[in-house]
């Protein structure tokens, strides 16, 4: 049956009960079904298997063409990876042909609606919110390749609960999330689960249930946007109640599309009580699960088993590439039983998008919109007086991160004229997001502005003193390996120590500081002085800083607890767009220096 979402919604806010969906049967399917000797039942008697897929993918965030708005031309990585939902729509449309639609789903683990120019276009230039607006291109894409469910990311919070409400409204699949809670009622503010029939030619139906999961660390990340509205309690405390339910209501097979990464980490420390990487938690501790869909972590994994402590079953978990590089297959087969369908084998294998062509349906369908949002990125916003690169940020004080940086001291300053913090000096982090992001000479575009700050972060100003201000800078320099005095030093092997994504390594602008990476963790900042002096440890600074780094992200040390002193709501690459709008000219010497850099027992590293 078709997917009611206005009278699901009605049933969800009275009793929290989820829809079921039937298997789609749009195209004629090779049979599934085999008779195969001995029923387990000790009977003697033939038994009959069923096979279906389970198609997934995750971490999408905005992608649905081989294309990479920041550079303006198709997507490409060393490993020649290729992107978008086009390519995975052939892939999913292959497998379809290969298994018969009928027996197939297709699900997607969260953060669909963030990360490209294309998806910030049609929430903040042309928002799918006004008035008549547009439907998101990731609906219309999702839509027209037929996903029957999806998990809510972190990142479907970014731009607020409207936005949300609105792309939810557009898609004609669930968004599902079990943990994502009305903060008065308690209730589910989304659909928990969904339930699919899938039609076999002997036997009942297999019904299918896909309970999804999303990520506490919504109540931090996106504090602005969820405070007071909504509540996100742990995966495993959800799954424990769900689970059974789902069973009771005669589920055959349980699986959950979790936007949580396996690896049992979180980057926000001691904010929650809950575990952000939990899928494998999951796993081991809630009986009943047969697969999990794995999101969040942008890692791939084709299959991973973890073994439940209450059955001793293995739960297999796969998580696909992000961004559309790979599809995850989930291989099912059951065996009827006593009369009711069994798991009798679960297998999991990704493939990369790469192997295929772009659907001409979904890149013919959002031309119109992939053509706006690329005349959008190419808009002259200003020049620079000289080329600055991202290529050295990880290793080296480089301007274009003096420039967020900069950018950034000189917009809190400002907010603080005239108050009581106004006389404070003001620092600024800032990471090297991307490694190949550019600011030309000559002209400079939105989309080569936008392509410093790819994330939709928002700006905050906390008070710190300088003994913090050394903690967190310790902190950060965890990043680098410890590499002897002496030793050779290849600047590709020498950063990411202990998997520390660059995301989460901060240059602090507005101190000077070397970093001895001959040191151990904790004992590396040196000579860190400010305007010539060092640092004293009880004087008082304001930082400029993101909200994902305020709230707990990446975990470094006293920001989360100091003192607020301003925030505002804009996202800080538009920030930087209308600040060199305002400025017209880009000229490093203004702002850029080399103020910190990497030692050896006193000996620059470069």
């Amino acid at each position: 049956m078709a997917f009611d979402r206005r009278t699901f919604l009605g049933s969800t806010a009275a009793t929290g009960a989820a829809v079921a969906l039937a298997g789609a049967t749009s195209s004629p399917a090779a049979a599934a079904v085999e008779e195969v000797q001995g029923s387990g039942s000790g009977s003697g008697s033939g038994a009959r298997t069923y096979a279906f897929t389970v198609m997934g993918t995750t971490d999408l965030h905005g992608n649905v063409f081989n294309w990479d708005y920041f550079t303006d031309k198709e997507f490409d990585d060393k490993a020649h990876n290729d992107v978008g939902l086009a390519k995975i729509s052939t892939l999913v449309e292959q497998v379809r042909a290969e298994k018969g639609r009928r027996n197939t789903l297709l699900i997607d683990a969260g953060d669909t609606i963030q990360g490209t120019q294309l998806s910030y276009y049609y929430a903040k230039v042309d928002p799918i919110t006004a008035r008549r607006g547009p439907v998101h291109p990731m609906a219309q894409a999702m839509n027209a390749i037929g996903y029957d469910a999806a998990a809510l990311g972190n990142h479907e919070f970014n731009y607020g609960i409207p936005v949300l409400r609105k792309f939810e409204e557009q898609c004609d699949f669930p968004l599902l999330g079990a943990n994502a809670l009305d903060a008065k009622t308690l209730r589910p503010a989304f659909a928990p689960y969904s339930m699919h029939k899938l039609r076999t030619p002997c036997g009942r139906d297999v019904k299918v249930a896909v309970l999804g999961l999303t990520n506490p660390g919504i109540a931090l990340w996106d504090k602005a946007n969820v405070q007071g509205k909504m509540t996100f309690p742990g995966l495993e405390e959800q799954a424990a109640k769900y689970v059974p339910k789902l069973r009771s209501m005669g589920a055959d097979v349980v699986i959950v599309s979790a936007h949580s990464g396996s690896s049992g980490t979180s980057s926000y420390g001691d904010q929650l009580p809950y575990v952000e990487n939990a899928a494998a938690l999951v796993a081991e501790q809630v009986p009943g699960i047969d697969a999990i869909l794995v999101g969040h972590a942008h890692t791939e994994i084709p299959e991973y088993r973890v073994k439940n402590k209450a059955t001793g079953k293995d739960v297999v978990l796969s998580e696909p590439l992000k961004w559309g590089q790979r599809l995850t297959l989930f291989d099912f087969e059951l065996t009827w039983v006593k009369g009711r369908w069994s798991v009798a084998k679960v297998a999991a294998k990704v493939l990369n998008s790469n192997t295929v062509a772009e659907d001409p349906k979904i890149t013919g369908l959002l031309s119109d919109e992939h053509r706006k949002v690329v005349a959008y990125v190419n808009q002259v916003i200003g020049t620079s007086t000289q080329a600055m690169s991202s290529a050295e940020g990880p290793v080296k004080d480089v301007a274009i991160i003096d420039l967020i940086n900069h950018v950034q001291a000189e917009t809190v300053k400002g907010a603080l004229a005239g108050s009581q913090w106004a006389a404070l000096p003001v620092l600024s982090q800032a990471s090297c997001f991307s490694r190949t992001a550019a600011i030309p000479s000559g002209q400079v575009t939105i989309k080569d502005a936008a392509g410093l700050y790819p994330f939709e972060n928002t700006m905050e100003a906390r008070l710190l003193t300088g003994a913090q201000v050394k903690d967190y800078l310790e902190y950060s320099a965890r990043y680098y390996v410890q590499t002897a005095p002496g030793a050779p030093v290849d600047p590709a092997k020498l950063t990411n120590a202990e998997g520390v994504p660059d995301y989460n390594y901060d240059a602090v602008y507005g101190l000077v500081y070397d970093i001895d990476i001959a040191q151990p963790v904790g004992s590396r900042i040196t000579g860190l002085s400010f305007q010539g002096k060092p640092v004293d440890p009880a004087a008082q600074f304001v930082l400029a800083v993101n909200n994902y780094r305020a709230s707990g992200g990446g975990n470094f040390p006293h920001v989360p607890q100091a003192k607020q002193v301003w925030a505002n709501s804009d996202e800080i690459r538009n920030t930087i767009i209308q600040w060199v709008k305002a400025k017209g000219t880009v000229d490093p010497a203004q702002f850029a220096s080399v103020d910190w850099r990497l030692t050896r027992a006193g000996v620059a590293v470069f």
